[in-house]
């Protein structure tokens, strides 16, 4: 069934629309045919100049830009296993992930080149790579350069994958533990992308924002969706709200993905005027629980965008439910929902055992439809953990309406026990995010000689503007049981700690409450 691969969807687009220009990244224009020409020599050099085989992989840490979108599509016509690297994490860390996914060559920029020459150094005689080939000029360690590498090689596309080939090595944030490094399929991420076209009703792209960090798998709606609909990408090497605001006004931008805390650092900002997103069309966020007050802003601001939320992990490539346009109407109970299961994707809620529970109970969310992961990448037991009877478990608490609509209540682990009641924070933090002084906030759970645990809260204010503890909790009371309100609220000048993915990393907000303990909440 070699008809579902990627590329050869995206190659016949190129007949229609391959003169359209297709890239904008700086100074830098591209149609899609030069594009398709620089991927196929890109693909011939991974070949016969860095002998990397279809079924290896090749890591890349880099900001946002052409090169990184030309790196993924040489991996969906099957030059091998693009393995993309957070580029948040520390030498030790992708050293690790090097070693354990024996990436043979990265490619870099001037940015993260000297991060790469500290991995490796770190790896030590356990380093695989034999090549580093750097993206773009710097006096930064590297074997090759980029364009160098493309000008010596021929045109030719690889044979074609086939649909159950790898194709991307993908490793999880690593907020607890080692990362994970989730492998998936060509199948598996063509029927995402097919997923979702059919779900969003007339979804059509023509000049998408690529902001979030290629690493990430919200990336992928951008690298497959745009090419197929001979739409623009235009590129930000790394998000910043005045940049994004400045690229939507200049470029006419109609579509992007963001993450909620983005979303609220362009609202805040002080380069931030309604008019300037006058041409955006429709804006889908995910990966992080939306807070009431933003989305508020967001419709009160922009009535006429279309908004989409999409829900999934990296091991689902990357959806796995979707609340419509149609569902964003305000005061609808269904805005605290992540939508329904994406046409092609089944949900369903678990008890501990695997057994499945009714409506209306709150259980573990667990999905199946063929867009999820082949494995965790040499961890056979992580692998059977979460892959069990046919389902993926997410680790997510959650349930399902009677309409059929999943709503989060937390993750899992992140559940605060306290006097025997469970206590989720999503629902604590949406109720604390209404008051106005509050820019973000956290809620963890602490030490508590009584209850167990104690719900805490965690409050960046809004500059210049003064709030209490007391005023944060009474406020907090008048939308939620007294048990669930926070028994203590620490205020913090700084902005709470991001993952790459931009998520907040409670581990750090809760250690230092649970240092020293033999019980810790991580």
């Amino acid at each position: 069934m070699k008809e579902l691969i990627f590329p050869r969807q995206y190659l016949p687009a190129m007949e229609q629309y391959g003169e359209n220009e297709g890239i904008v990244d700086g100074e830098y224009r591209s149609s899609w045919n030069a594009h398709t020409e620089r991927v196929a020599r890109l693909s011939h050099a991974l070949a016969h100049q860095l002998s990397v085989d279809p079924d290896d992989r090749f890591a890349v840490l880099a900001l946002n830009g052409h090169a990184y979108l030309e790196l993924w599509h040489a991996a969906f016509m099957g030059a091998g296993v693009i393995n993309p690297l957070n580029l948040r994490l520390a030498p030790k860390e992708l050293a690790y992930i090097l070693v354990d996914s024996g990436s043979r060559v990265v490619f870099t920029d001037a940015t993260f080149a000297p991060l790469v020459a500290a991995a490796r150094a770190e790896a030590g005689d356990d380093d695989p790579i034999r090549h580093v080939v750097l993206i773009g000029e710097g006096d930064v360690p590297h074997d090759t350069g980029y364009e160098a590498l493309l000008d010596a090689a021929r045109p030719e596309l690889p044979a074609e994958p086939d649909e159950n080939d790898p194709v991307v090595l993908m490793y999880t944030g690593g907020t607890t533990g080692l990362p994970k490094g989730v492998l998936s399929e060509h199948r598996a991420q063509v029927l995402n992308v097919y997923h979702g076209a059919m779900s969003i009703p007339g979804l059509r792209i023509d000049t998408y924002l690529m902001q979030t960090p290629m690493f990430h798998a919200a990336s992928m709606l951008g690298i497959l969706g745009t090419p197929i609909f001979g739409g623009r990408v235009v590129f930000i090497p790394m998000f910043n709200p005045a940049g994004v605001l400045d690229l939507i006004e200049a470029h006419g931008v109609t579509d992007t993905l963001m993450v909620p805390t983005m979303i609220g650092l362009c609202l805040a900002s002080e380069d931030y005027r309604p008019e300037r997103l006058a041409s955006m069309r429709q804006l889908i966020y995910g990966a992080s629980p939306m807070p009431e007050a933003t989305l508020a802003k967001l419709q009160a601001d922009l009535p006429e965008l279309s908004l989409v939320q999409g829900y999934g992990m990296t091991e689902g490539c990357s959806t796995v439910t979707l609340l419509l346009p149609e569902d964003h109407v305000a005061g609808s109970p269904r805005l605290r929902s992540v939508g329904r299961p994406a046409l092609g994707v089944q949900v369903s809620i678990q008890d501990e055992d695997g057994k499945r529970l009714p409506r209306g109970e709150i259980g573990e969310v667990c999905a199946r439809g063929g867009n999820f992961m082949r494995e965790y990448w040499n961890k056979p037991d992580a692998t059977a953990e979460v892959l069990r009877d046919d389902w993926y478990h997410t680790g997510d608490a959650g349930y399902i309406d009677e309409d059929g609509y999943v709503f989060l209540v937390d993750r899992v682990k992140d559940m605060i026990v306290t006097g025997g009641e469970n206590v989720y924070s999503a629902e604590v933090e949406s109720a604390i995010s209404t008051h106005p002084a509050v820019a973000q906030v956290a809620v963890i759970g602490i030490p508590d000689d009584r209850w167990g645990e104690a719900v805490h809260a965690v409050v960046v204010r809004e500059a210049g503007v003064e709030v209490t503890a007391d005023a944060i909790i009474a406020h907090t009371r008048e939308y939620i049981a007294g048990y669930k309100v926070p028994k203590s609220v620490e205020f913090r000048d700084e902005p709470l700690p991001l993952s790459g993915a931009m998520k907040v990393l409670k581990r750090d907000l809760r250690a230092p409450h649970w240092e020293g303990r033999d019980k810790r909440i991580g």
